[in-house]
């Protein structure tokens, strides 16, 4: 029998907007984040409230971000967070946040979705502790926009990449079901021991054409596009696949199905 994931009802039919933090604003953040502010306009279209992002990065835009990230001449020297957020308040007329900071920093909290646009697996790991170190909301409410239901992680190479999606903690699933119900959908750091892989972060780029030595100009969008297809198949109810292996060398993409 195949496998089915239904998303937390809450998330369906939320008090608010569903509060998302975006970690990471470069390559693959830039172009998620675009894609985020689309599937919050799709979701008030269907009566939906949409999302409300935090765009979390401590870093400034250099000039060998400019061409295979989102970020113009004009805003070298300015912060990443804080330029895709007021770019995307501006063009669709959101109240989304810049925060200035890496994550996770003094005070910070989870969310209902956390996104993972990372280069390093330190990153990956302290996140993951962190989420579940923080799995019950700060209110009494059981429905919290501090409460985190799901982590969506993106990881890339040079011409290959990897988003997968998984839930913090077990969400209730219908008794009743055509396919067999998983509650548990492992997150990147459960599908791989990241302990054992050896990356090390290789710092900035002091150009354009050193930084497409080190990525494929097209990898980070394509798998955004690919990763937040998935996340927006989440609010149709019910998913199969939760997650998905590309190659942009051979052209070659396989699901992680449930």
């Amino acid at each position: 029998m195949s496998k089915i994931h239904y998303t937390e009802k809450y998330l369906l039919n939320p008090y608010h907007p569903v509060e998302v933090n975006v970690i990471g604003a470069g390559g693959t953040g830039c172009q998620v984040l675009t894609s985020l502010a689309r599937i919050s306009c799709a979701l008030k279209q269907l009566g939906h409230p949409g999302l409300h992002v935090n765009v979390i990065d401590g870093d400034i835009v250099t000039k060998s971000n400019l061409g295979r990230q989102l970020f113009s001449a004009s805003e070298v020297g300015l912060n990443k967070a804080m330029v895709l957020a007021n770019r995307i308040n501006r063009f669709f007329g959101f109240d989304w946040d810049a925060i200035r900071e890496n994550y996770p920093y003094k005070d910070c909290t989870t969310a209902n979705v956390t996104i993972t646009c990372v280069d390093n697996v330190k990153a990956r790991i302290e996140i993951g502790k962190f989420l579940r170190k923080n799995i019950k909301p700060k209110t009494s409410g059981d429905h919290d926009m501090t409460k985190p239901y799901y982590w969506l992680d993106f990881g890339n190479t040079t011409d290959t990449g990897q988003v997968v999606l998984g839930t913090i903690s077990k969400i209730e699933q219908p008794k009743k079901s055509n396919k067999e119900a998983t509650n548990k959908l492992k997150c990147v750091d459960e599908m791989f021991d990241l302990t054992k892989v050896k990356d090390e972060d290789s710092g900035p780029s002091c150009s354009l054409a050193e930084a497409l030595r080190k990525q494929d100009l097209f990898i980070n969008s394509t798998i955004a596009q690919l990763g937040c297809n998935i996340f927006w198949k989440l609010f149709s109810g019910s998913i199969e696949n939760h997650g998905v292996f590309l190659n942009l060398k051979t052209l070659n993409s396989n699901p992680i199905k449930i």
